[in-house]
């Protein structure tokens, strides 16, 4: 396998932005307007603050996002549009992408982070993982209830065991308004940390059952046999799925700077 190495002697590492344009349940949203600005601009500037990363690409399926992208000088590529996946449209350019890390990053996750995307590559350097995603711990009822939350289950060595909407452990016995004093709980957010290996052989792993009841791509993964590490972080993901958390996003952006705002 080619191994890319960057400036600093590390792996090269890229960061890949999946974009379809008709979305089913918010058709347009990666083109949302927030103060001026697309939802996917807002993701693609908050990626490119991370230190560790060599390129950012844009996929999509959509010439008017590609539009948008280098609009603003961004880097986009024109993928097939029946991918079921993000991590499908990303396989199927695999061989024009050049990271030997590949992030992939959604394209409704405004609020990014860049130091998501830095503790990913780290993991990845530092362990012989093949994939990594980051995970946050769950507090509240309605957070463990949501569906709209992927929950994750962990062993010991932090790889993920399955995910789900649903509450998992179920915690026998017990009535659910209790499980979070029982167990720990963690969600899932929808970024993925991949070496170059696992994208090139994506596309021969049939979907399976798993995958398909739950609408998870991840478990594809799992059912294959790969092990995902999971990465612990202290940011409580805020992603647009539907046109009323497009709202609730553009109230914690300042329109002035178009970063996040300071609560104190």
């Amino acid at each position: 396998m080619l191994v890319n190495w960057n400036e600093s002697g590390l792996l090269s590492s890229i960061v890949a932005i999946p974009a379809r344009l008709e979305s089913t349940r918010f058709p347009r949203k990666v083109l949302a307007d927030i103060h001026g600005k697309s939802m996917l601009w807002y993701v693609y500037h908050g990626v490119a603050k991370a230190e560790s990363i060599d390129e950012i690409w844009v996929l999509t399926d959509s010439a008017e996002v590609f539009e948008e992208v280098t609009s603003w000088g961004g880097q986009a590529m024109m993928t097939a549009q029946q991918c079921p996946s993000g991590t499908d449209r990303i396989a199927s350019v695999i061989q024009h992408l050049k990271g030997d890390i590949i992030i992939n990053v959604q394209a409704d996750e405004p609020l990014i982070e860049s130091e998501i995307v830095e503790s990913m590559v780290d993991a990845l350097e530092s362990s012989e993982a093949d994939v990594v995603t980051p995970v946050f711990r769950l507090n509240t009822f309605e957070e463990l209830t949501d569906v709209t939350i992927n929950k994750v289950v962990r062993s010991t060595d932090q790889t993920a065991l399955y995910f789900s909407h649903s509450p998992i452990p179920h915690v026998r016995d017990v009535r659910i308004e209790n499980w979070l004093s029982e167990t720990e709980y963690w969600g899932h957010m929808g970024v993925y940390g991949y070496r170059r290996q696992v994208l090139e052989g994506y596309l021969q792993i049939p979907q399976g059952k798993l995958e398909l009841v739950e609408k998870l791509e991840q478990l594809r993964l799992l059912e294959a046999g790969v092990k995902i590490k999971t990465v612990e972080i202290n940011y409580q993901p805020i992603g647009v799925d539907v046109p009323e958390d497009l709202e609730r996003v553009k109230n914690l952006i300042d329109p002035n700077t178009y970063l996040r705002k300071i609560v104190e």
